[in-house]
């Protein structure tokens, strides 16, 4: 059992530090699978959806499990807003920024009331959403598509949550809260255009 998070920290490592594919290419998606790689795959979004699970770990219950199930329906949203053609200004800005915040907030452990944790994560959640709504128009399946992508991101914030449950112990804290400052620099190299 103690190998369990040595484990765990491997595989964020592996999972975070894996070569991205750029998930916005433009190019037509298919179905299920193109749905449920394009979280997994751009790991701008990836950052993020792990970072909600671990920021939701630290705040605790209920936090460690609204928050998972808040950022999906938000982003079914900002999903709809895509498809239905209506602008976002900055949608990259905001998902780049999704990471810098989301990891500051797990890197100093910010305890914030549930409400305003809700608020930040639906916020960003709109960004990666309308990112995910722009492209399904364009799948050969779209419903299936929207599947993908919605398990997708929740395999993502179970990711976090996971690791969140290191946080019960000193030294576990200490690596969630690294593991914070990593996605924060990670969002902050995808923002400055240098990843």
């Amino acid at each position: 059992m103690r190998s369990a998070p040595k484990t765990l920290l491997l595989s964020l490592i592996f999972t975070l530090g894996a070569a991205a594919a750029q998930a916005h290419t433009g190019l037509p998606e298919g179905g299920f699978a193109s749905g449920f790689t394009h979280p997994i795959l751009g790991w701008d979004h990836v950052i993020a959806m792990v970072a909600v699970g671990l920021w939701g770990a630290f705040l605790g219950a209920p936090a460690i499990w609204a928050l998972p199930v808040v950022f999906p329906m938000v982003m079914a949203v900002g999903g709809a807003l895509g498809i239905l053609g209506v602008p976002l200004p900055a949608v990259e800005t905001g998902i780049a920024l999704s990471g810098v915040v989301l990891g500051l907030l797990v890197a100093f452990a910010v305890r914030a009331p549930l409400w305003v944790a809700g608020m930040i994560v639906g916020v960003f959640a709109v960004f990666h959403g309308h990112a995910h709504g722009t492209e399904l128009p364009q799948a050969a399946n779209p419903l299936a598509y929207g599947i993908g992508f919605v398990i997708a991101t929740g395999l993502l914030h179970l990711v976090g949550i996971g690791f969140g449950f290191l946080t019960a112990s000193p030294a576990g804290r200490i690596a969630v809260r690294g593991i914070g400052v990593l996605i924060a620099a990670m969002g902050g190299a995808y923002l400055a255009g240098i990843a």
